[in-house]
């Protein structure tokens, strides 16, 4: 009930915001021929931003529970509103002044939106979802009455009205329905808004990793781009300038963050895919906003863009794994890279504009296969499996499959590692840092996006989510590169810089430089490939340094960029390898220094199957003869021992630095237990016991001669206080099953004193490491393996 109250909430806030902007657009198109309007145009604007930004919340909170429609109904819209906002922002503001101005900026998104929502209607009848169809239609219709207005007198702006006041009223009727429904407890359902009924024509889809239902927006996100720039090529629109920015931005947003969507999707390739275009888009608006304040069109590296067509073939030539049709729709971006190099000019040639031309037509069809595949039951071919099949047959490599795929290393992510894009971003910004630019006028040369964007923005991402993994170094060497390179990009490459150099750049680049330092010394304990990857980029801060001072020596700063973007290229390649094949085909490497302990030299665990009992009985057994593990609880993971071997109570004592501020606890299994010390224990007492547990709840009772009763001897003062002891039933079966196969057992949480509860199997060997013999892992997941031969298992339980 409650989740079906929640699907409702977002369905309603959903269509209650497409309802609300399409009757502030019925009244704008209303009021079109009046002299003045009745909601200008800046006012306008700023109401459609606020109302898609509920749509995008409302899409991709529903996007929790399915993969409906109703997902890229709300994030397609949204992100059209978002882009028509601040168009009409720049009209009210007087930006567009110029005739045709107005229609030159309106019209590629438009064109865009009015294909995108037709695909989604016509995916929406097939599939009976019929009042979402309906409102994409009519929004659809509305987009296409709206681009012949702009071109033929004979369209009035009545006709648009209509459409927009359709969907007002559809909207309205369905949102006001589920509310009316819920409200009354599913007595009162209007025709057609019955949540329980619309479920029985509803595929369920699942939800795990293998299916990223983001991947359509995404793509419509590249139909938009391409639309602005592929308009201009076949003469829809007359000129490109400052008003197509909104558009282009707008998509550049929204994609990173489908970028982000993916990765908890478990979607690698697909999330580096989105991360790479929305790139490409903050460029093309970068591009248009220059001509501001400079007449000429600006010229483009072409180093990055040869580097980023490569990156952009080697994610097409792992993409065909997951589809054959993926696969090859990347190389229509190899293509457009290719194209962006050998005009100097870039966007504003016709090369590249008939590349997009290209990509506007292939996006669509994309949406559309992969959007009727999501909710149809015969799915439209795209080579799904080919050549994964092809590589089983394969002994040299192995695919990676199975729950384990995405497995943190640390903790539960809910992220899949973006260490790939963290690599192929530095890539990117370093290469384009080679391209020399005039100190008078930096940006004339489109610099500025690709060490911004890529080195900082999708930097800083990929570092976020490695520090979700538990890659603490990692993420904070990324998080430190990613603010470097912003903040040299901006400085050196946006005009800020000049040609004065200053001491207190010089001071702040040592500053960094210490800091990446001691990156470099963490390194040495991680692996070979890392080392060499934050040494390198000390070099290129030694260049920044040296250009601050100017003492830089010639070439010495494409030196010093291209080892660190081929070192990056490879950090990039063994990152694809290792997340998608089994084995080492190419290695990050042994870390330089091996320490001995906690951590050292350990690998990953064979995945046990969960719900085995064998699991259990085999930590009862290391219990039996004197070893402690670690185990779950119904809250945190503890460090336990059985009661009646001393050594082990004794060995878990001293596990725990300042052990004594923190005394161990008794756990059982059941009352029965203790049935030979009854008579030690008041009536009272017993009779509470057995009312309040098993919970989470211990209680502190009194320390006696019952506790001669467990076998602890002389290890009994490690347990509890001179005065009491803490008793507790866990609420956690997997415990109590131990605990009835062992008997009772004392019990200390599985972290050095003063430390954080480990919540994970992995972290209790991380914190732990030799101390504990054994772990014993509630989730579905994989840790640490010991054989004997010193290494650590994590048996697998659920």
């Amino acid at each position: 009930m409650a989740v079906r109250k929640a699907e409702s909430l977002h369905y309603s806030i959903g269509l209650l915001g497409i309802s609300a902007g399409s009757l502030l657009l019925a009244v704008h198109f209303y009021s079109l021929p009046r002299a003045a309007p009745v909601i200008p145009s800046t006012a306008l604007g700023i109401l459609l931003l606020i109302l898609s930004s509920l749509l995008a919340y409302a899409g991709i909170r529903r996007s929790q529970r399915d993969a409906s429609l109703f997902l890229s109904l709300c994030l397609t819209i949204s992100v059209f509103w978002c882009g028509y906002g601040v168009v009409f922002i720049l009209e009210g503001q007087g930006v567009l002044n110029d005739t045709g101005d107005f229609r030159n900026a309106l019209v590629p998104g438009l064109v865009t939106f009015t294909l995108a929502l037709l695909i989604v209607a016509v995916v929406g009848f097939l599939s009976r979802e019929v009042i979402l169809a309906l409102i994409a239609s009519a929004v659809s219709l509305a987009s296409a009455h709206e681009v012949a207005m702009h071109y033929s007198t004979s369209f009035g702006s009545s006709a648009v009205a209509c459409n927009y006041m359709i969907v007002c009223l559809v909207g309205g009727y369905f949102a006001l329905g589920r509310i009316v429904y819920f409200l009354s407890k599913e007595k009162i359902a209007l025709p057609g808004t019955d949540l329980a009924k619309n479920k029985a024509h509803e595929k369920i889809q699942p939800t795990s990793g293998s299916m990223n239902h983001f991947a359509v927006f995404g793509v419509i996100l590249n139909m938009l781009s391409a639309s602005v720039f592929g308009c201009r090529l076949l003469g829809v629109t007359s000129k490109l300038f400052i008003g197509q920015m909104p558009w282009l931005w707008a998509a550049g947003v929204y994609q990173i963050g489908v970028c982000i969507l993916s990765y908890r999707a478990m979607d690698v390739l697909m999330a580096t895919f989105f991360g790479f275009t929305s790139i490409l888009k903050f460029a093309g608006g970068y591009c248009l906003l220059y001509p501001v304040w400079q007449t000429e069109e600006p010229s483009f590296p072409t180093p990055f863009l040869v580097v980023f067509s490569i990156l952009f073939a080697v994610l097409a030539l792992f993409l065909t794994l997951k589809s054959l049709v993926d696969g090859l729709y990347l190389l229509f971006y190899v293509a457009y890279c290719i194209a962006l190099a050998c005009r100097p000019k870039g966007f504003f040639e016709g090369g590249p504009q008939g590349v997009d031309v290209a990509i506007f037509v292939a996006s669509a069809l994309m949406a559309l296969i992969h959007l009727y595949n999501v909710k149809a039951g015969t799915k439209v071919p795209i080579g799904q499996g080919v050549v994964k099949a092809l590589l089983a047959r394969s002994s040299f490599l192995k695919l990676r499959e199975g729950a384990d795929l995405h497995t943190p290393y640390l903790g539960y992510s809910k992220y899949a590692d973006a260490e790939v894009l963290g690599y192929a971003c530095s890539v990117l910004a370093s290469f384009a840092i080679t391209m020399t630019v005039d100190p008078q006028a930096p940006l004339a040369t489109v610099v500025i996006p690709w060490v911004v964007v890529a080195g900082g923005i999708l930097k800083f991402l990929g570092g976020s989510v490695a520090f979700a993994r538990g890659k603490t170094l990692e993420s904070s060497a990324f998080i430190l590169y990613a603010v470097m390179w912003i903040i040299w990009g901006l400085a050196r490459y946006g005009g800020l810089y000049g040609t004065t150099r200053s001491f207190h750049t010089a001071v702040s680049i040592i500053a960094f430089m210490l800091f990446n330092g001691f990156i470099v010394f963490c390194t040495l304990f991680l692996n070979i490939t890392w080392f060499f990857y934050s040494l390198t980029f000390l070099l290129i801060a030694v260049s920044f340094l040296l250009d601050a001072v100017g003492a830089l020596p010639v070439g010495y700063d494409i030196a010093a960029t291209v080892i660190f973007g081929l070192v990056s290229f490879y950090c990039f390649l063994s990152a694809l390898f290792n997340s998608i094949f089994e084995g080492s085909c190419l290695p990050m490497g042994r870390p330089l220094v091996q320490l001995s302990g906690v951590g050292g030299g350990t690998t990953k665990c064979l995945h046990l199957p969960a719900r085995k009992a064998s699991s259990v009985k085999r930590i009862a057994d290391i219990l039996k003869n004197g070893g402690t593990c670690g185990i779950p609880t119904d809250t945190v993971y503890v460090l336990v021992a059985a009661c009646n071997r001393p050594d082990a109570v004794e060995k878990a004592h001293r596990s725990k630095r300042q052990a004594q501020e923190r005394p161990m606890s008794l756990w059982i299994s059941s009352l029965k237990q203790l049935e030979p010390a009854k008579h030690l224990f008041s009536p009272l007492l017993w009779d509470f016991m057995e009312a309040a547990w098993p919970s989470p709840i211990s209680l502190v009772v009194p320390r006696g001669a019952w506790v001669d009763f467990l076998g602890m001897k002389d290890s009994a003062k490690y347990v509890g206080t001179p005065q009491s002891i803490a008793i507790r039933i866990p609420d956690c079966s997997v415990t109590t099953h131990l605990i009835d196969l062992v008997g009772p057992i004392v019990v200390t949480s599985a972290n050095p004193t003063g430390e954080a509860d480990t919540t994970h199997h992995n972290q209790v060997y991380a914190k732990l490491g030799d101390k504990v013999m054994e772990v014993l892992c509630l989730f579905s997941l994989v840790g640490p393996q010991r054989h004997r031969d010193g290494r650590t298992h994590s048996f697998c339980s659920q």
